[in-house]
């Protein structure tokens, strides 16, 4: 196999990689500018207009010739886009992790692929057998993520020590110490902005179908989702101004970080992925941004980890590889269908020469016969001359002989004949 073909293969892994790992990031910065007291409504403000400002140059630039012409229905989704995940999704994440802590937050949102499994099933995108083990399995594993969830927000049990976590107090004492209360409530809100994220990715398929231009359509999104989020921030932040105010601190260390890597490239990498694997693929690697988030978590906030959580999301990864296993056979890798492609068409190339070879057979054949159908006629044309020359050259020798008769008798005397 190539190196082309390998490239192909392991590039959207690599992608979705990226894209965990930016993720994971947010989390960790995102709430350690919380635990600054940052407005959550300011903070997606923010970064969603530092990642407006970073991508639409490079959108104007480079898709000058691949934007689609902009009309009503594609402006109105790109206005739910905007609302989707910019400012409900994220609104209501940060929220929860206020609630909560980052990991808590990183291990719940492995329902996401699930979710996002049956919005996409709702909308078609997703193709469900009921006798298929696969698709049993697809069901089955969206059963037991959502039983993982309850388990992970109702039991906690003992605190899992770690080495780097010996000696180190919790970065606020709120993000250890969660009572029962704040994590059901930091619960339902995730899980609320979980399905509107899943909402978001199916929607932003649909409208990469009609609107294939990645860059454009990010950039569309981050801007919808300033305008939408800083009249949902001055609604809800109303008659306290210092809340917009910051300073060169992880407040902005946060804001510039989520712009860049999460809105800015996270949607663009998102949307590419999407085209090729579809919404449910992109969701698969959820249990990996839990376990960078458990780790950073823990050694940079001093997060502590429970064994309901722990247990929880294993239930919860287990959930989603039956997901992704029932998915499997699903998507046909690009390469081998051009492979099978390039066969079809040689197999129809051949074909086609085979069928004309014949064509030109029968013509020939056609042809040959003409042609000695034409030598027949010839040769009985010249059969007939000749026939008629004979008839010509015995009837001329009648005559010639009556002649001589009519001149001997002439000679004999008999004048009158």
């Amino acid at each position: 196999m190539s190196k082309s073909r390998v490239f192909t293969r392991v590039k959207p892994f690599l992608a979705v990689l990226f894209l965990q790992f930016g993720l994971a990031g947010m989390d960790i910065i995102s709430k350690a500018a919380l635990n600054e007291r940052m407005s959550n409504y300011v903070f997606v403000v923010y970064y969603h207009a530092i990642a407006t400002v970073i991508i639409a140059p490079f959108a104007i630039i480079l898709e000058k010739k691949v934007r689609p012409k902009m009309t009503k229905a594609m402006f109105g989704k790109f206005i739910l886009l905007g609302l989707l995940e910019p400012v409900i999704d994220q609104n209501l994440y940060l929220l929860g992790m206020k609630n909560t802590t980052a990991t808590f937050a990183a291990a719940l949102c492995n329902i996401l692929p699930a979710i996002t499994f049956v919005v996409a099933w709702i909308f078609g995108l997703e193709k469900v057998k009921l006798k298929s083990i696969r698709s049993q399995a697809k069901i089955g594993g969206t059963l037991t993520t959502i039983g993982g969830a309850m388990l992970m927000t109702l039991v906690k049990g003992p605190v899992i020590h770690l080495i780097w976590t010996k000696g180190k107090t919790p970065h606020l004492s709120q993000s250890s110490k969660v009572d029962l209360k704040h994590s059901v409530i930091g619960s339902l809100m995730i899980t609320a902005g979980c399905f509107s994220w899943a909402c978001f990715m199916v929607l932003q398929s649909i409208t990469l179908e009609t609107y294939p231009a990645e860059l454009s359509l990010t950039a569309w999104i981050c801007l919808m989702g300033t305008v939408e989020g800083a009249a949902a921030a001055l609604v809800m932040e109303r008659g306290n101004p210092t809340v917009w105010s910051i300073n060169f601190d992880t407040k902005l260390l946060a804001a510039v970080y989520s712009g860049v890597f999460c809105s800015g490239l996270g949607y663009y990498v998102q949307g590419i992925i999407m085209k090729e694997r579809g919404p449910v693929f992109v969701t698969a690697f959820s249990p990996l941004n839990m376990i960078i988030v458990a780790v950073l978590g823990s050694f940079f906030l001093a997060e502590q980890i429970f064994l309901g959580g722990v247990i929880g999301a294993f239930v919860i990864s287990a959930g989603l590889y039956l997901v992704v296993w029932g998915k499997s056979k699903d998507h046909k890798p690009q390469d081998l269908s051009i492979d099978n492609e390039k066969e079809e068409k040689t197999e129809e190339m051949i074909k086609a020469c085979r069928i004309n070879d014949e064509k030109n057979h029968k013509v020939l054949s056609i042809d040959n016969e003409k042609e000695v159908k034409s030598e027949q006629m010839i040769e009985g044309s010249r059969i007939n001359d000749e026939e008629n020359y004979k008839v010509l050259s015995i009837t001329e020798s009648k005559e010639e002989s009556k002649e001589t008769d009519k001149s001997s008798i002439k000679l004999l005397g008999f004048p009158f004949l």
